[in-house]
């Protein structure tokens, strides 16, 4: 079983209550705007933002090993980011400005937004979901956004159990100890399946295939190396 499934010791029937409201968008149209000036940015700001909320760290190895391209080219795509005010590098690490935050976290509401409409409500496969929402979460306005999450009950996290940027409860739920910090032969419960899980191959489908999803209840038997 794939080590990237986030889970927690717990009892039988522990759950999170996150209480905070999230407001799903203030970046706005301008999204859609910058998507002109550069087709590529938005997948860079939300891709250093997802790494920088797991790891702090965003280093330009790392950085082209998510982004599946060179080091030269993540220095290049992070100096136009830097020119349009929504990225700063120094010593090695990425971080973004408060702009390029407003972008990132807007851009991640929509697509755990879309994500709900695909799988709760047009009963999409849970493990195609990701997929479909990269590809629409920069098209639709901010109206349509504010729409959705009202329409999907202000949701907290996404159908994979990552959270919404700034809930109440997005600490515990990033700081959780994955599958293979577990003890054996004890109950535990899957609160997640990361971002960085959900772009393994394979991943979604096996989880899908297994019935393992958040909030699951399950037993670690074996762990290895590999996994567990």
């Amino acid at each position: 079983m794939p080590e990237t499934i986030k889970s927690f010791n717990s009892e039988p029937g522990e759950s999170f209550t996150p209480v905070r409201k999230a407001s799903p968008d203030s970046a706005g149209e301008t999204l859609i705007e910058l998507g002109k000036k550069s087709p590529m940015a938005a997948e860079y700001l939300l891709t250093i933002y997802l790494i920088q909320r797991e790891y702090r760290y965003v280093s330009n190895s790392r950085l082209a090993e998510r982004m599946k391209v060179s080091r030269s080219a993540v220095t290049q795509a992070a100096k136009r980011l830097e020119s349009l005010g929504l990225v700063i590098h120094k010593d090695n690490n990425y971080t973004l400005t408060e702009k390029g935050r407003d972008y990132a976290t807007s851009l991640l509401k929509r697509h755990y937004l879309i994500e709900h409409l695909l799988v709760n409500h047009l009963h999409y496969p849970w493990d195609r979901a990701d997929e479909e929402a990269a590809l629409l979460q920069d098209k639709i306005s901010s109206g349509f956004a504010d729409f959705l999450y009202e329409k999907m009950g202000r949701p907290k996290t996404c159908p994979h159990g990552n959270p919404f940027p700034d809930i109440e409860d997005e600490g515990r739920l990033l700081g959780a100890g994955d599958l293979l910090q577990c003890n054996l032969k004890r109950p535990v419960r899957v609160l997640r399946i990361t971002e960085e899980g959900e772009e393994v191959p394979g991943m979604l489908s096996f989880c899908y295939e297994k019935n393992i999803r958040p909030g699951m209840n399950l037993e670690v038997s074996t762990k290895s190396a590999e996994g567990v």
